[in-house]
Order: C-alpha cells, then sequence, then structure tokens
C-alpha cells in the first residue's frame, strides 16, 4: 500500500527535505500534497485521503498546534497519524502535542529516524 502524505510546513525547502528523506527511506508513498501552513493544511486535510500528516509548529496564519487540536476535533480527520517535525524546544508545547496523539520528531532528523516514527505510526502501511 502506498501512503498519500501530508507536509506542511512554511518553508518550501523544508517541505522538499521532509519529502525528499521519506523518498530515501524507502517508503512506498502515494500522493503528497503540501501546505505552507496550519490553514491550508487542514483544508487539505479534509479534501484528500491522507494516510499521514507531517506538520510544522510554527507557521504564519494557523500554527502546527491549531491545525493539530483542530483535526483532532473533527471526526472525520481525527483517528489520522499526525508527526511533528519542528525545532522546537518547550516541553511543555512538545508534551501537550504528545497528549493530542501525535510523534515529535527534532529536526535536524535522518532518514533512519523517520522511518522508525512512520512505521510506528502507520505499521504494515509504510
Amino acid at each position: 500500500m502506498s501512503l498519500n502524505v501530508l507536509i506542511v510546513d512554511d518553508s518550501a525547502v523544508m517541505r522538499a527535505m521532509i519529502l525528499r528523506t521519506l523518498q530515501m527511506t524507502g517508503i512506498s508513498l502515494g500522493e503528497i500534497h503540501e501546505a505552507e501552513n496550519g490553514s491550508e493544511g487542514l483544508e487539505a486535510l479534509l479534501a484528500h485521503p491522507i494516510d499521514l500528516g507531517i506538520v510544522d509548529i510554527n507557521m504564519p496564519v494557523m500554527d502546527g498546534e491549531e491545525m493539530i487540536k483542530r483535526a483532532r476535533e473533527n471526526p472525520s480527520v481525527s483517528e489520522v497519524p499526525l508527526m511533528v517535525v519542528s525545532t522546537e524546544g518547550s516541553d511543555t508545547r512538545i508534551m501537550r502535542l504528545i497528549q493530542r496523539g501525535v510523534r515529535f520528531v527534532h529536526k535536524p532528523f535522518t532518514p533512519e529516524v523517520l522511518s522508525e516514527v512512520v512505521g510506528e505510526l502507520v505499521g504494515d502501511a509504510a
């Protein structure tokens, strides 16, 4: 099975880096959707079949934490596996995100770390 992935980050370079790293892991990828902020990310999550969301925290318009909060409150997408990839250093904020059922990966990351966390989130689908 191929994974349909949503990558939400305000940096086009970082979105490309995340995609390239996912490709390096050997995970079978399906459709890739990208968004520049949490508002666009939430729209994409609601509009497309997404198997995994990879979300930054610090973005303009709507940050990743708010996007995740709204996604978790929406029954149609509340179960979509989400991973935060960020330089966030606040333990309090990271714990709030983990309590919402997301996995946290610090930037910079390696293909091995990304592959491991994706595997934990989507299991055999990866």
